[in-house]
């Protein structure tokens, strides 16, 4: 096969799996997962339910598919943030301020990511490799930016003994908040502070590592 020709199939291909994932997503949305079937699916993405098949095996394959969209734009997010900001210290608080943002204005993609190390356990090893992929590029981040603090000085190294650990520990209370936000929200109380606590949290998350 030549390699243009390659090349154009590749990319048919590939803008085939993006339409089925864009129509997915437009589904899930508007009937929910649950309720969302493939021929749904197939149907909004003007294919057959031949052709959807060739690309997923299943709509929970799809929802992995969505999964590691939603881990790549998180991934774009961080990485800007880190961009914004000097010192590690300071990358951190912005990566952190990124992760609310990310769940305020992409909200199903932050919803996709929350249940994605459970699904993890169900791909097959193709998307599975992808996943942990994702995941480590978000934890090359982070861990990135707390050996800068740690290098320039903006970072406790007594109370940093791993970098990745002090990562996991980061990112799992920050969302563990931001998931108590979403519920009090989702239960009708308009007064409900989010965005004050989500501040006073990254402030206390990077007091505890700080110099």
């Amino acid at each position: 096969m030549s390699e243009p020709l390659k090349t154009r199939r590749e990319r048919e291909k590939q803008a085939r799996y993006d339409t089925i994932l864009d129509a997915a997503e437009l589904v899930f949305s508007e009937k929910g997962y649950d309720r969302t079937s493939m021929d749904d699916i197939a149907r909004t993405a003007s294919l057959s339910r031949a052709l959807l098949y060739v690309y997923f095996k299943d709509k929970a394959a799809i929802q992995r598919g969505i999964m590691l969209r939603a881990g790549h734009s998180l991934f774009r997010r961080f990485e800007e943030a880190r961009q914004t900001a000097d010192t590690g210290l300071a990358q951190i608080r912005a990566m952190g301020e990124s992760y609310y943002r990310f769940y305020l204005d992409e909200p199903d993609y932050f919803s996709a990511l929350t249940k994605a190390s459970t699904a993890m356990a169900e791909a097959d090893e193709n998307q599975a490799t992808e996943m942990l992929c994702s995941k480590s590029d978000l934890m090359e981040l982070m861990v990135g930016a707390i050996e800068q603090g740690l290098q320039d000085g903006t970072m406790n190294r007594e109370r940093i003994a791993d970098p990745v650990q002090t990562a996991l520990y980061l990112r799992g209370a920050l969302h563990g908040v931001i998931l108590l936000c979403q519920s009090e929200m989702g239960e009708g109380n308009t007064e409900f502070p989010a965005q004050q606590l989500i501040r006073h949290t990254m402030d206390m998350l990077t007091s505890s590592i700080s110099a």
